[in-house]
């Protein structure tokens, strides 16, 4: 108490100067950052900038490395970049939510930005930075899941990779090989479903092992079949508008048990059942509209 008390008139005293250092040496060390990153990619054209250098961003650049293609990585882990570095790879310390950082890093030459990590707002920040700087770079952004996937295309990324749904299409892809899905026909299966955003494998159907995951925000899968009373009966799909809800018909099953033709003309029959894709709320709504009306 009494030494603070003593120190007080010196610290007011030299405030000024004291922040003035605090401050040049801040501004000394990023601008020696800037100018390290700046250094690493001066001679870079047509490469890509990897934002983010863990398991994926390092996997990322080996395979660009076995394609001639030029890289700068960009990460905050000063053990990591140090390592990598020291072991020949083209990484830097910076952070890619940064301008300064992207555009030391040749961002206007770049051919692609790659977001590794999984880190929404700083992904959305790196998308801002590029869709007012460099809009005509493309920006392929990883995410854990597809909860963000409509949000990333709006901020301007050209391709979302949702690891949950990649992981079980790749599932799905080596067992149609193993059963003797021609290998072909395979690819075209799983570039199908990229084409489509992969608007067929994006709901599910909830059960009790997935308490973990929140329904309230996670699109999902519900079958509604029709009774003899259901106002849908008789009617078409578009006369309900669905859509507006936010909910998608993935499918329609007959009584008989034969698939029925998913169109805005179809005529619903007593018995069809829907599978309808959407958020719980949303689900709730459609499933009443086809019911009671």
């Amino acid at each position: 108490m009494v030494l603070s008390m003593l120190a007080t008139p010196f610290i007011i005293m030299y405030s000024n100067a004291i922040v003035m250092k605090l401050v040049s040496s801040e501004w000394l060390l990023q601008s020696l950052q800037m100018t390290t990153i700046a250094r690493k990619s001066i001679n870079a054209n047509r490469h890509v900038i990897i934002c983010g250098y863990g398991r994926c961003g390092q996997n990322m650049a080996k395979m660009l490395e076995g394609e001639d293609i030029p890289y700068i990585a960009l990460d905050l882990d000063p053990d990591r970049v140090r390592q990598a570095a020291a072991a020949g790879d083209s990484v830097v310390y910076g952070d890619a939510a940064r301008l300064q950082a992207l555009i030391a890093s040749g961002l206007a030459r770049a051919s692609a930005v790659v977001i590794t990590y999984l880190d929404l707002p700083g992904a959305l920040k790196v998308l801002s930075h590029i869709r007012d700087h460099a809009p005509q770079v493309p920006v392929i952004v990883r995410t854990q899941d597809d909860l963000s996937l409509k949000t990333l295309q709006a901020a301007g990324a050209t391709e979302v990779v949702p690891e949950t749904i990649e992981g079980s299409l790749m599932l799905a892809s080596h067992a149609l090989a193993l059963v003797g899905v021609p290998m072909r026909r395979v690819i075209r299966i799983v570039q199908d479903q990229r084409d489509a955003r992969y608007n067929l494998l994006r709901g599910f159907f909830r059960g009790a092992d997935d308490d973990s995951v929140d329904e309230l925000e996670y699109e999902r899968l519900a079958t509604v079949t029709l009774p003899m009373a259901a106002k849908a009966t008789g009617k078409t799909m578009d006369s309900f508008a669905l859509h507006e809800q936010e909910v998608r018909v993935v499918s329609l099953r007959h009584n008989n048990g034969k698939v029925g033709a998913v169109s805005g003309d179809t005529i619903l029959q007593e018995g069809d059942t829907l599978v309808l894709s959407g958020k719980a709320e949303a689900l709730a709504v459609a499933e009443q509209k086809l019911l009671e009306g």
